[in-house]
Parts: C-alpha cells; structure tokens; sequence
C-alpha cells in the first residue's frame, strides 16, 4: 500500500471513476485487481440470485420437482455453492439434503429408500450435499461397502433414475472436479482456520492418499452412470467464484421459467468450465 486512505477518499465514492484513480494510487496494483473482481464477481452472484428466486416461483407454480445433486472430491467447492444456491430462496420451497452415515436400521434397507424419503415434492427444489453416489465412489474407496453391494447399486442406478425421470423429477448431476495439488492448498487452509477445521477429517487425509483410487472409480461411476436422460456435468472448481456462477447458469439454462434472462446477465453457461461428461474430455482431477 502506497498511503492510507483517509475518511476524504472514502467521501468521494459516489464518483465511482474518480474513486478507482484514488484506489490505483493507494492501494497496490493485485490487491486492487482481487478487489474489483470480488465487486464484479458479487454483482454478478446477486444477478444470477435473482433468476434463481424466479426460477423458484415458477417450480412452485407448475408444481415441478427439481432435483440438483452435488457430488466431487472433498474440498472441491460443493458446500460453497449450495450455500449460494440457497442463499435467497424461500425455504419453504427449498430443503438442502446432507444426509449422515446410515443407522443399523437403514442398512438393512434398500439402499435408496432413505434417499427417496428426501426427494422433492411438487413445487419444490432439493440440493443434495452429496446424495445415492455416496456408494459409486467414497464407499467402495473406503471400504464402507462390499463387492456386492457396490455392484448391484452400479446396476440399479440408471434404473433408479430412469424411474425418477419418467415421473418428471428434474435431476441435475454435477461433479466438482479439483485438482489434487489445489485440494492440498484448500485443506491447509481448513487446519489453519479455526473456524474451518472441523471440515478436516480422517476421510480428507484417506483421499490425498487414495487419490488414484478416487479416480478409477469416478470413472467407472461415469461411464456406467451417465445417461441421455440423467447425465454428469462437471464443473472445474479450481476458481471457486467461477465454479458458483456457472454452475447456476447451469441450472437456469436447463428451464424455461417465467422472467428468465430479466437480470441482465448471461445464463449460458461457460464451456470452458461447464462440460457434459464424455470419455474424450480431459478432467483436471485425474
């Protein structure tokens, strides 16, 4: 920082021109940049917000169910966006599913029903902080699960979801893909936060070192679990405010709700981080 800024300086942000050239003198070049793309990044988050709330009304309206299941890599973003997903819709309207491990009970069950206790309703929005593919990739990955059952879930899946989609449940898929290198960067940060930490388990330490592990079966979830009628949209989430706008874009470019595009911002979601799986396609958490 050059000088401080004074109360004066602050006096004069009704011209917002004039401030910027205050800032450019004062403060250095980098942290002004993060600041004014901070700026850019939350108008453009209030935007998007505001088709959401739209979209919404017009779930509610026509009675639709819409499903929006959030699955990646530990620290890969997913929390983050939900959080701005839900941020400004009415609750009434909206549930956030983030079920624990299952009881004794629910184990002798089969395995979707305590999932399909949690499916929307008509005239309702459900984001999955993790969901049903909890047994395609962390199970079998940590052992919490057999060949067995593992194998029949890979089976009955598609199926599953076949059944969900014939009955006019709207599901979005989505893989918030991380690269291992920033997935270190972001569990430092977690132990280094005291606010933070208790997102930090044994389970986080397990997929740094099964990280190649992780990977064969994410693979496998896709190729046996990617459907026309329920397919996986990955989202490159090493840029956590670009991995939150476009993956509402997203969800906003799949409906035709009433108001849509009244925000004045694009809902068309950007290829370069928004990509429908495909065998061909190069993930960055490989």
């Amino acid at each position: 920082m050059n000088n401080m800024l004074t109360r004066e300086d602050f006096n004069q942000y009704e011209d917002k021109e004039f401030f910027l050239e205050i800032l450019k003198n004062k403060i250095d070049k980098k942290v002004l940049d993060e600041i004014v793309e901070k700026v850019k990044y939350e108008k453009e988050l209030l935007q998007l917000q505001a088709e959401l709330v739209n979209l919404q009304q017009w779930v509610a309206k026509h009675k639709k169910r819409v499903c929006v299941i959030f699955e990646g890599r530990d620290a890969a973003g997913k929390g983050g966006a939900i959080r701005r997903f839900a941020e400004h819709l009415n609750p009434r309207s909206m549930r956030i599913v983030a079920l624990t491990k299952p009881t004794d009970v629910e184990k002798g069950q089969w395995y979707f029903r305590r999932y399909i206790k949690a499916l929307p309703n008509p005239g309702e929005i459900v984001l999955f902080d993790r969901s049903w593919y909890n047994r395609a990739v962390v199970e079998p990955v940590m052992g919490f699960c057999n060949d067995e059952e593992y194998n029949k879930f890979m089976v009955q899946v598609p199926e599953f979801e076949h059944m969900l989609y014939e009955d006019g449940v709207e599901i979005v898929k989505f893989w918030f893909s991380i690269s291992k290198d920033e997935q270190v960067k972001r569990f430092d940060a977690r132990l280094q936060n005291p606010l933070k930490r208790w997102k930090f388990s044994e389970v986080d330490k397990e997929g740094q070192r099964l990280w190649d592990k992780y990977t064969f079966y994410k693979e496998q979830m896709f190729s046996k679990t990617h459907t026309t009628f329920s397919p996986w949209i990955i989202i490159k989430t090493n840029e956590k405010r670009k991995a939150r706008l476009e993956s509402i874009r997203y969800v906003l470019s799949r409906f035709d709700y009433d108001g849509k595009g009244k925000s004045n911002t694009t809902i068309l979601p950007d290829p370069n981080i928004v990509q429908r799986y495909h065998r061909m396609v190069k993930q960055i958490d490989n």
